[in-house]
């Protein structure tokens, strides 16, 4: 037997000795046994034999070095001091035919001769932590088991039982280890968690994903679904088997078109009620009206994951229609700009008056999520009798329910100028942001010092920055750093070098210097025709005339007579073989004149006269001879000189030629006789023209052609004027073998 007792208000620290002693009154027999320790409060007596139906007194002494004190007697029956066991092999049974009840059984653990027992029971959910306890009314009584009713089917229960003796004339027993048991199935309670989630796509059609969660009370395990698709071409069903990975069904809706979706969820038992879901066509949306303002979150640091909290304001006064029975909240995850995974998204239903929730999903760290509030119209269709299900405008906002400095800063893309550079970056990937970015930061440094001088700050929308008062031809390292709520992360070093020249510097150089040399070339041309005389003397030096020469008057023996008229010597061209005379042809042509005065220093004295031989001018075919033809060669002329003496009248014996060196080119035809006769016969002579003076003491004046001769010159005045022969001939001819002997 376990005595236990209270030490009342009287406590002390001396060592004192416990002793508990039972006396069985029918026997008077006393056990006893001494608790040594200070302030005890238990003790166990060992009984031989349990006194059954027996009336026992219990008491308690104490003794200390102060003196001893004994508490009340306890006089009860046997069984008022008795403890029983649990019962013993208790089960848990499942009934097939009645999803929501239990049987209990269990074993009895003292015979009923020893003492008649009451038992207790108490059940609870598997996930639950309250129980719940069986009226002792219902369990009054020697019984081994009991149903346990209005339960939920298909759910797990633990069951625990303890026993009591009858009319509680003892203590309670310890409760039993827990047994567990499942409820059979029933069809299920509630309707699949139906949504949608549409994405434009090509053609104007929408591309709509269906999406569903199993009924809350689904009392059994769903096999399948059944999908029902009502449009303006009539129903189609389909089948959705549960033990896929997702549950979802996709198709393809034209614009114009709308669509009502009805699914029902199965189990062994049963099928479930239907949940319904309207889409309109587009433009054709019910309740454009926002009914949902001011939308929020936070994210509360809870253990062992922070939850976020959502919160918004219903638009208040709500039209006629537009109250919604009851809004959605819908997050999904955002890998990349502008695009969203469907299949990893949530979505979770509060009542109408609720404009306040905690989401229930898992949401990522640092993974950005899109949150939306929906709410929902429910409403019935007077001509079909159908209850549509809509939803209406969404109001959206980023979110992250945890956010770190970014995995990596910008790559900076640098256009350098002379005093300048024009800084271009690309927006972080969504996936390496791992937060909403708050700003960048830009610094630069001179060539590879790494002392880094902040420029400026700018907001996170701007992606490209001019950075001014820059040196030319300098090296640079420009750097930007993007920056979160948590933290902040540098971008790669970028290496660049300002330009010599700026913008349009090099073409204003090129314009100056091309209208410079444009200017010049013209000035130059300018200049040159205006000094066109000068340029053409330099250039070109004017070759002496012949006819102007000064020794046809020049005598060492008399003064030349100043009074002498200058001959104008020209040149014509004359064909040899022309049927013509010279005189028919022009009358203006005369023979070749020599030289009017001739010094008698150059006669030979043989016969008394002779030819000289002196260097000559020569004479150019043209007024305008050529002087750039300068030849050192010696080209042998004859000169035609008439005998006799000064003063007297020569004798009319045939004309003599004297030969003469001159350095002047020979005629085309004289340096190339061949050519004369490879040309058939045609060649062209040139004689010399006398001046329009002297022609007109000339006309009338025949040349005789039959000998080939030079008509002889006046000497003087008074000298008889011999007449020139006809030009029957060439007057002069240069000979192929020589020249005549004089």
């Amino acid at each position: 037997m376990n005595c236990s007792w209270d030490l009342g208000s009287q406590k002390t620290l001396i060592y004192a000795t416990y002793t508990v002693s039972v006396n069985i009154l029918v026997s008077n027999i006393t056990y006893k046994d001494d608790c040594e320790r200070p302030l005890a409060r238990s003790c166990i007596v060992d009984l031989e034999t349990f006194p059954i139906h027996m009336v026992v007194k219990v008491w308690v002494d104490v003794k200390n070095a102060l003196g001893s004190e004994r508490s009340d007697e306890l006089i009860k029956d046997s069984s008022y001091f008795v403890k029983p066991n649990p019962p013993l092999n208790v089960k848990v049974l499942t009934e097939v035919n009645i999803p929501t009840s239990l049987m209990v059984t269990w074993k009895h653990p003292i015979d009923r001769t020893a003492l008649k027992l009451s038992y207790a029971i108490r059940y609870r959910k598997a996930a639950s932590d309250v129980w719940i306890e069986v009226p002792e009314l219902f369990t009054r009584g020697y019984i081994t088991s009991f149903r346990l009713q209005s339960l939920e089917p298909y759910t797990q229960y633990e069951v625990q039982m303890r026993c009591i003796g009858e009319n509680y004339s003892s203590h309670w027993s310890d409760w039993s280890t827990s047994v567990t048991g499942s409820t059979a199935e029933a069809e299920p309670a509630s309707a699949p968690d139906l949504w949608r989630f549409i994405q434009p796509i090509s053609n104007n059609n929408r591309n709509v994903i269906f999406v569903w969660k199993a009924p809350v009370k689904a009392n059994g395990k769903i096999l399948e679904y059944y999908l029902n698709i009502s449009q303006d071409d009539g129903l189609k069903r389909h089948l959705v088997k549960a033990d896929k990975l997702s549950l979802n069904y996709t198709m393809e809706l034209p614009t114009g078109k709308w669509a009502n979706i009805e699914i029902t969820a199965a189990n062994s038992a049963g099928v479930s009620p239907k949940a319904t879901l309207f889409i309109p066509a587009t433009g054709q949306d019910f309740a454009e009206h926002p009914v949902i303002q001011n939308m929020s979150w936070s994210v509360s640091d809870e253990e062992p994951k922070p939850k976020m909290q959502v919160e918004w304001t219903a638009a208040l006064p709500l039209p006629a229609g537009l109250r919604p029975s009851e809004y959605l909240l819908e997050w999904v995850q955002i890998t990349k700009d502008g695009q969203e995974k469907e299949l990893h998204a949530g979505w979770q239903r509060v009542p109408h008056n609720v404009t306040n929730t905690t989401l229930n999903g898992h949401l990522e760290e640092c993974i950005r999520y899109s949150i939306s509030v929906y709410p929902i119209y429910k409403y019935r269709v007077q001509y079909t009798l159908q209850t549509h299900v809509h939803a209406g405008l969404p109001v959206t906002r980023p979110a992250y329910i945890r956010q770190e400095a970014p995995k990596k800063g910008p790559a900076v893309e640098v256009k350098s100028k002379k005093n300048s550079a024009e800084l271009k970056w690309e927006v972080i990937p969504l996936d390496s942001r791992r937060g909403f970015i708050t700003n960048y930061t830009i610094f630069y440094a001179f060539g590879n010092t790494k002392q880094w001088k902040l420029v400026e700050t700018v907001a996170p929308n701007v992606h490209s920055y001019l950075l001014t008062d820059l040196a030319s031809e300098t090296d640079y390292v420009v750097r930007i750093m993007a920056s979160t709520v948590a933290g902040s992360t540098n971008g790669t070093d970028c290496n660049f070098r300002t330009i010599k020249y700026g913008d349009g510097e090099v073409e204003v150089i090129v314009v100056v210097v091309c209208l410079s040399f444009l200017f010049l070339t013209v000035f130059i041309i300018m200049f040159c025709l205006w000094k066109r005389e000068v340029i053409k003397k330099l250039l070109w030096p004017q070759v002496p005339d012949p006819s102007d020469s000064s020794i046809a008057h020049w005598s060492p023996d008399f003064p030349i007579k100043a009074d002498m008229p200058k001959e104008d010597v020209s040149v014509v061209e004359v064909d040899v073989f022309d049927g013509k005379s010279l005189c028919e042809e022009d009358k203006a042509v005369l023979p070749l004149k020599k030289d009017k005065y001739l010094s008698e220093e150059h006669s030979s004295g043989i016969g008394g006269s002779s030819c000289m031989s002196s260097p000559r001018h020569s004479v150019s075919d043209s007024d305008e001879g050529d002087s750039g033809q300068t030849t050192a060669s010696t080209v042998q002329y004859s000169s035609v000189v008439a005998s006799g003496y000064k003063g007297q009248t020569p004798n009319h014996q045939p004309p003599v030629f004297a030969r003469s060196e001159s350095t002047q080119p020979l005629l085309d035809c004289e340096e190339h006789p061949d050519h004369l006769n490879e040309s058939g016969g045609h060649a062209r002579n040139s004689y010399f023209r006398r001046g329009r003076e002297l022609e007109q003491g000339l006309v009338g004046q025949e040349c005789d052609g039959g000998s080939l001769t030079f008509c002889p010159v006046q000497e003087e005045e008074a000298s008889p004027v011999a007449e020139d022969p006809p030009a029957s001939a060439l007057s002069y001819m240069p000979q192929q073998s020589g020249y005549r002997p004089q």
